[in-house]
């Protein structure tokens, strides 16, 4: 079967599922349409979900989901601000931020159901109170065009930030609005000698090793498309995925693995507490573990399932391939440490760093 054909059977598979519950279901037809809210992340991820996922739900269950968009930091804020009246019924965040999420009573426990059973043990979080979407991890991105011309490398370290020779050409994402520079940060701290709970190596050596070579801390990821374009971004911290939907937009970039290992960057899903629409929110918890809805999000999305039984077709079933490689030497964060410390660090990064 051609990739276009398997590609084409998948999401056929999927919404034919989906219609044939759909006509199982009495006097669905004559329900009144209710409107479910998603925080999560804009772009190739809210593209792959409202074209090639959330159709399907919305046929299934008679619903219309609408999306929310924003960044990790955005949701939790909008999130935290209407606790009593939640104005979404779920979210997606990034791990440590979803870690934060369930400490503040935000997420409501997820029941069980089969994909729940179904997903990595590692996409549970703890007591269910979320679970994992889509899995990833923050590495290297370098721009293939800048290396070539230039003759250079790939780059193989954490520590090739620092190399003199990338100069004003380092994009690095802001620690406290973003895993990506958070990740990057702890990784670079770790190569110093400190750990999770101990960043002090991090903070001394920066300013004398990576800080020189960076042209500029941005907020989120949003810019990196067009400083490549412009050719000002050399090197940043991205996730393979990231990397992907940059390329299937004809930006030259490539993901490269350090030796020091990657960093895991799992995006969870919660059902938020105390929603106006706490059945329905939970169904679509459940709906976006099913091996279709992973499988047509990794076709049209580059996410990587956290259900081994979604099936990989094309250059999908490459890409869990490579992911499961390099997830070898991963590594997971300490995150109780992190969320306790990081306002403290934030403070740090703004005044010592990002001034």
């Amino acid at each position: 079967m051609t990739s276009s054909r398997q590609t084409s059977f998948v999401r056929r598979a999927l919404l034919t599922t989906a219609a044939a519950a759909t006509l199982a279901a009495s006097g669905m037809a004559g329900a009144q349409t209710k409107t479910i809210y998603i925080g999560m992340n804009g772009g190739t991820m809210e593209k792959a979900y409202t074209q090639y996922v959330f159709p399907a739900f919305e046929k299934l269950h008679g619903a219309k989901v609408v999306v929310v968009p924003g960044t990790s930091s955005d949701i939790l804020a909008k999130a935290q601000a209407n606790k009593d009246r939640p104005q979404m019924h779920v979210m997606f965040l990034d791990d440590g931020i979803m870690v934060r999420a369930m400490g503040m009573g935000l997420c409501q426990k997820q029941r069980p159901n089969p994909h729940l059973n179904e997903i990595y043990p590692a996409a549970r979080f703890k007591d269910d109170l979320a679970s994992g979407v889509s899995l990833g991890m923050t590495g290297i991105a370098y721009n293939t065009k800048m290396f070539t011309e230039k003759g250079w490398a790939p780059p193989t370290s954490w520590m090739d930030f620092a190399d003199p020779k990338y100069k004003g050409k380092v994009v690095f994402q802001s620690m406290p609005s973003s895993s990506f520079g958070l990740h990057g940060f702890l990784m670079f701290n770790r190569i110093q000698g400190g750990n999770d709970k101990n960043v002090e190596p991090g903070f001394n050596n920066w300013a004398k090793t990576i800080g020189p070579n960076v042209l500029e801390y941005i907020p989120s990821s949003a810019k990196i498309s067009e400083m490549v374009q412009t050719g000002e971004a050399a090197m940043f911290p991205l996730t393979p995925t990231a990397v992907a939907a940059l390329k299937s937009k004809g930006i030259p970039v490539e993901y490269a693995q350090p030796k020091e290992g990657s960093v895991v960057l799992m995006v969870g899903q919660c059902v938020i507490a105390n929603n106006s629409e706490p059945e329905l929110a939970q169904k679509l918890a459940e709906f976006l573990l099913s091996p279709l809805a992973q499988a047509n999000v990794l076709q049209f999305g580059a996410q990587i399932p956290t259900n081994p039984k979604a099936p990989a077709v094309g250059e999908g079933a490459a890409q869990v391939a490579q992911i499961s490689q390099w997830m070898k030497n991963a590594v997971t964060l300490d995150w109780d440490s992190v969320n306790a410390n990081r306002p403290a660090w934030n403070a740090r990064w703004n005044k010592n760093i990002e001034r």
